[in-house]
């Protein structure tokens, strides 16, 4: 379930897991949340210049992750992970299926307790923010879940009175947020006949109707067709101008697209961290990717190619290559001359740099 809520301190309390909604954040805490009368709007002072110009969108650190663990009886899901999220940045987690990407952000989100560390929010002096962390937090899951009879209306007036507004603001930050996700024209159908795209939209538009400063979204597009995953990743780009946004997934080109930041998860434990541009300038390097006709003596030609002095790095599979070389021009002249002596059936010669995925994998190898 995806869900946030900004409220101020009133008399009643419930227990959140009878709602669905996010749990503790730091082990120890009691498993409740203050529902007050009275909705407190979420303000963002003086940071306007940060995502309104589109030049400095990103500013100081908004979110601290220290020495975070959740251990599983014998096995270690999390450990150690300490990392700082910038404010109105958009960040994604990277990580293989296990890496241990869900039980970070869930940790993060409230959902479940930390075996040890902790999460700041930073507050504009630069000092952690006291109290439950979960009233500034908008979540959306990896499968979103809603009640199929309520119509997209109803369910984000809905979350909105969770979150403790009054219902005639309910009603109209529910009319505004179907509007900027586009689902206005159906926020009177039950969401049971909403397609999957339609219901992660409406499932961000829920993780944003309380204002929150961090929203977290689990692996939004993963389970989407190509319309659908257009829609979603159009929208985010949207919302990433508006608050920080931390977004999981194993889809490179989704991070490529998106992010300012990346992190970067393997067996529970960050291997990569920083900002996408300093990342990928500094793990620049020049790359040929090589197409042969299927014949044995073409492959044979690409698996030699891998011990040549000038190859620092290959990956070969039946009939193509990757190579980050030393020198491109040596390379690509040596690998000309040999294809004309030895009459190699070149299909393709493309000269480049390393991506997103070369840096990925290689930071998953070590």
């Amino acid at each position: 379930m995806a869900a946030n809520c900004a409220v101020a301190r009133g008399p009643a309390r419930i227990d959140v897991r009878s709602l669905g909604l996010p749990g503790p954040i730091g082990a120890g805490e009691r498993p409740e949340m203050a529902v007050g009368d009275h909705y407190r709007p979420v303000e963002y002072p003086g940071d306007d210049r940060l995502f309104h110009d589109g030049k400095e969108r990103c500013g100081m650190n908004a979110i601290q992750l220290h020495q975070l663990t959740k251990r599983y009886g014998e096995h270690m899901a999390v450990q150690d992970v300490t990392v700082s999220i910038r404010k109105h940045c958009c960040t994604a987690l990277l990580g293989p299926n296990g890496a241990g990407k869900t039980t970070t952000l869930h940790m993060l989100a409230g959902l479940i307790r930390p075996t040890s560390g902790e999460v700041r929010l930073l507050q504009e002096d630069g000092t952690a923010a006291a109290g439950d962390l979960r009233q500034w937090v908008g979540f959306l899951s990896q499968k979103p879940a809603f009640y199929g009879w309520m119509s997209g209306s109803e369910w984000l007036v809905y979350q909105a009175e969770l979150c403790g507004m009054p219902r005639k603001q309910a009603r109209s930050a529910a009319s505004q947020w179907l509007d900027k996700v586009g689902l206005g024209d159906a926020g009177r159908r039950r969401i049971g006949g909403y397609s999957g795209g339609m219901k992660q939209r409406l499932g961000i538009a829920q993780a944003m109707i309380g204002g929150p400063k961090l929203v977290i979204l689990d692996e939004p597009v993963s389970a989407l067709d190509p319309i659908g995953r257009r829609e979603v990743m159009t929208l985010l780009q949207e919302i990433a101008g508006e608050t920080t946004v931390l977004f999981s997934t194993h889809i490179l080109s989704d991070a490529e697209e998106l992010c300012d930041d990346l992190i970067m998860m393997n067996r529970g434990r960050i291997v990569m961290q920083g900002q996408w541009e300093q990342l990928r300038s500094g793990a620049e390097r020049p790359r040929l990717t090589v197409e042969v006709e299927p014949d044995p003596a073409a492959i044979d030609w690409l698996r030699r190619w891998a011990g040549k002095p000038v190859v620092e790095h290959s990956r070969i599979g039946r009939g193509r290559a990757e190579f980050t070389v030393r020198s491109i021009d040596e390379a690509r002249r040596t690998m000309l001359t040999e294809a004309a002596d030895m009459d190699i059936p070149l299909l393709r010669l493309e000269c480049g740099v390393t991506s997103l995925e070369n840096m990925f994998m290689e930071a998953m190898i070590s």
